[in-house]
């Protein structure tokens, strides 16, 4: 494969673990992990693909990308990142594939799995050994180069989904490509990833929508928002995330997610109960036992609270 000699690093310097790293949506999510690397001294230049050619000028002037090419050349890159909705990754992949090189190994930061792997394989065929699935659990409710940060992966988890065709070394650059943004690395198979992140991540998105929209179809919305506190801003603060992002992922785990919203409305249909009966000591015991648990969980959680 062939790159700038800037990409090499200089004469006698030791080699940096990605040459080239091309990330396809240099936002919070992408522009973070190449501001990681960077600070590293782990990457040689860095690519930019994006849609918005001001956004990419912005990243190159925050100094998250060295350039702006476009998906054949990034195509040609040491590793790929693709940090685009999950809806997106078809698309991206199908762009990437004709050119992809040799050594080239493509990874993601998708929140879900199963369909990614599903486009994947229908993408690249038979080398979908180069590509490695991945999800950084680390975000916020803010989005684009401005927001991106190189501490943001730090203590956090980022969870890898090899598939059975990817050869040790890829899936090792990857791993150590997040370990070097100071992550800590969880391999799982992407069904399992799908269904335990649908409970923990995806429905509390949809629940914080959700309410969010009852509140403001109410008539006095405008009273209730005058009046809103700390709980109401803690709930709700994860509805100002991205829709596009959002609305992909419910579509893509929709199956994982149903079952997790029919098992949330039984747990509201038993709060609801005790409510109706007046049954205080029943209603106290389930308060208590919850959050003695939500205070025991946090008590090991890094701070502050940003995983998405």
């Amino acid at each position: 494969m062939s790159h700038p000699d800037s990409a090499r690093g200089a004469p006698g310097s030791p080699r940096p673990l990605v040459p080239v790293l091309a990330v396809v949506g240099v936002g919070l999510i992408g522009g973070s992990f190449a501001a990681a690397l960077r600070r590293a001294g782990q990457v040689g230049e860095v690519w930019g693909v994006g849609r918005q050619a001001a956004t990419l000028d912005q990243a190159r002037k925050l100094g998250l990308i060295d350039r702006a090419v476009s998906l054949e050349e990034a195509a040609r890159a040491d590793l790929v990142l693709m940090a685009v909705p999950v809806g997106a990754t078809r698309a991206t992949l199908d762009g990437l594939a004709p050119h992809l090189g040799p050594d080239t190994i493509v990874t993601d930061a998708g929140s879900t799995k199963m369909d990614v792997v599903r486009a994947a394989r229908e993408a690249l065929g038979a080398r979908i050994g180069q590509f490695v699935p991945g999800h950084p659990i680390a975000g916020s409710e803010q989005s684009g180069p401005a927001a991106a940060f190189p501490d943001l992966y730090r203590g956090r988890t980022v969870i890898l989904t090899p598939l059975d065709e990817n050869p040790p070394a890829a899936v090792g650059l990857v791993e150590r490509a997040w370990a070097t943004c100071g992550a800590e690395i969880r391999t799982m198979r992407p069904g399992e990833h799908d269904t335990v992140l649908a409970s923990v991540s995806h429905v509390p998105h949809l629940l914080a929508f959700a309410y969010m929209t009852q509140v403001l179809e109410a008539t006095d919305a405008g009273l209730r928002l005058d009046l809103a506190g700390s709980g109401f801003r803690d709930f709700t603060r994860i509805a100002g995330g991205s829709p596009d992002m959002w609305r992909d992922i419910f579509l893509a785990n929709r199956e994982a997610m149903m079952q997790e919203t029919a098992a949330v409305r039984r747990a509201l249909d038993v709060f609801e109960q005790a409510m109706s009966e007046g049954d205080a000591a029943g209603l106290q015991a389930m308060l208590e036992a919850v959050s003695q648990s939500r205070r025991a969980w946090r008590a090991g959680q890094p701070s502050p609270d940003t995983n998405e």
